[in-house]
């Protein structure tokens, strides 16, 4: 399942979150592998300062496996289905896994590519303006 991932950097994790992105060790030890990495790449910085992004989740509670990871950075605001349940071909058993490779990621990530700015690009600078 997809899910619209609302957080903000808790305040004086910055530098350490950015230096886990770059480093590629955002995420280190979840079975989510290298998503953290990518979700941090297409995250979008809105005007009410929180982050965005888009985040593939298959465990029966949302976020179940990730969220220790995040939380570690970010304080997680909201986190609602991204598109209709009913849609999830992984959910509705036409294809296990379905989210891996579906189109509907690259759609919904296109779409929120189109609101605030890179989120990424932003925390660089205020973390070189510190």
């Amino acid at each position: 399942m997809r899910y619209l991932v609302k957080a903000r950097v808790k305040p004086g994790r910055e530098e350490a979150l950015l230096d886990a992105i770059e480093k590629g060790t955002l995420g280190l030890g979840s079975v989510a592998g290298d998503e953290y990495l990518d979700d941090m790449q297409q995250a979008r910085l809105t005007n009410d300062g929180t982050a965005r992004w888009i985040e593939v989740c298959f465990c029966r509670t949302p976020l179940e496996e990730e969220r220790p990871y995040w939380e570690e950075y970010f304080e997680l605001l909201s986190v609602h289905d991204a598109h209709s349940r009913r849609q999830c071909r992984d959910l509705n058993g036409e294809e296990p896994w379905a989210c891996c490779d579906c189109d509907c990621t690259r759609k919904l990530e296109a779409q929120l590519q189109r609101t605030g700015t890179a989120f990424l690009d932003e925390l660089r600078k205020a973390t070189s303006d510190k």
